[in-house]
C-alpha cells in the first residue's frame, strides 16, 4: 500500500470571498506505517482527511492510493470519526457488518468477518448489544472493528479519541497500538493532541494554520510497545517541545533532529 498526496490545494468559497484551507500539501504513507498529522484548529486537518477519504474534492493536486487516483470514497480507505457514527437501531454485530453488506458480501462471510474483528477489539461478548448500552470507549472500538472488517488498505482516523475522558483516551491509545501491531494495518490519524501524535506514530506531519501547510515532517523513534509512562521520559518531552514550538511559531527554523537520541 502506498498513499501519496501531491501538491494538494483546497479552497472554499464563502460570502467574504475565497478561503484557502490547504496549500501545497505533499505527504506519503507506506504499507504498515502509523503516521499522524498534528495541527491546531484552522490547520485543515479534517479537510485533509476528508479529501483522502474521497468525501470532498481538491481544488488542485492529486491523491493516489497504490498509484490510483482518488475520485471518491472506496473500500480501500476505512474511516473512523471522532463521533462514533454507529446506527442506534442496529446491534454491535450488525454495525460491524454494515459496510460488508453494502459491498455485497454474502451473509455467512459477513458474520464470520464481524465475529473475527469483534474478537480483535475485545467485544465478542457484546455482539448483540445496542450502542446505547456501551461506553464511549466501547463504541469507538465498534467503529474501529467496522472499519477494519472491510479490510481497507489504509485506516483513516479523524481525532478518534477526542470525545473521550483522559483515562479512557489513554486506554484507547494503547489499544490502537496493539491493533496496529497485531493486524499490520496502515494508519493515518489526525489530531490536535501533540502527546497523542508522538505516542502513537512513527512519523508526524506538523501543519501550520490558515492556510494549512506542512511545516515539518518528524521521525518519531520510541519503543513501539510503549506504555503511557514513556510520556514522562526526557526524549518524549523533547519531541513534544519541538512540535509545540513548530505549532507556536510559523516559520521557525529548527536545529537538525539528528542530534536527538534515537532510542529510550
Amino acid at each position: 500500500m502506498h498513499l501519496e498526496v501531491n501538491q494538494l490545494h483546497k479552497q472554499f468559497h464563502t460570502r467574504r470571498g475565497s478561503l484557502t484551507a490547504l496549500k501545497n500539501i505533499n505527504l506519503h504513507v507506506e504499507e504498515g506505517e502509523f503516521v499522524c498529522a498534528v495541527g491546531a484548529s484552522g490547520s485543515g486537518k479534517s479537510t485533509l482527511l476528508r479529501l483522502i477519504a474521497g468525501l470532498d474534492t481538491p481544488t488542485a493536486g492529486e491523491i493516489l492510493v497504490d498509484k490510483v487516483r482518488v475520485t471518491g470514497p472506496g473500500p480501500d480507505r476505512g474511516m473512523v470519526f471522532q463521533s462514533y457514527t454507529l446506527y442506534p437501531w442496529m446491534n454491535v454485530a450488525e454495525n460491524v457488518e454494515f459496510g460488508l453488506k453494502l459491498q455485497g458480501v454474502p451473509k455467512q462471510r459477513r458474520r464470520q468477518q464481524a465475529a473475527y474483528y469483534l474478537e480483535v477489539v475485545g467485544l465478542s461478548g457484546f455482539a448483540k448489544a445496542l450502542p446505547k448500552e456501551l461506553s464511549g470507549g466501547m463504541k469507538q472500538r465498534v467503529a474501529i472493528a467496522r472499519a477494519l472488517a472491510s479490510q481497507p488498505k489504509i485506516l483513516l482516523m479523524d481525532e478518534p479519541f477526542g470525545a473521550l475522558d483522559v483515562q479512557t483516551k489513554e486506554t484507547m491509545q494503547q489499544f490502537l497500538l496493539e491493533i496496529w501491531r497485531s493486524t499490520n494495518t496502515t494508519i493515518f490519524l489526525i489530531t490536535h493532541d501533540v502527546e497523542e501524535a508522538i505516542f502513537l506514530s512513527q512519523r508526524i506531519y506538523v501543519l501550520s494554520s490558515r492556510p494549512g501547510t506542512i511545516k515539518q515532517e518528524l521521525q518519531i523513534q520510541l519503543p513501539r510497545e510503549a506504555h503511557p509512562h514513556v510520556k514522562r521520559h526526557p526524549v518524549f518531552q523533547q519531541y513534544k517541545d519541538k512540535v509545540m514550538e513548530l505549532l507556536r511559531e510559523d516559520g521557525y527554523q529548527s536545529k537538525s533532529w539528528e542530534e536527538l537520541p534515537l532510542a529510550i
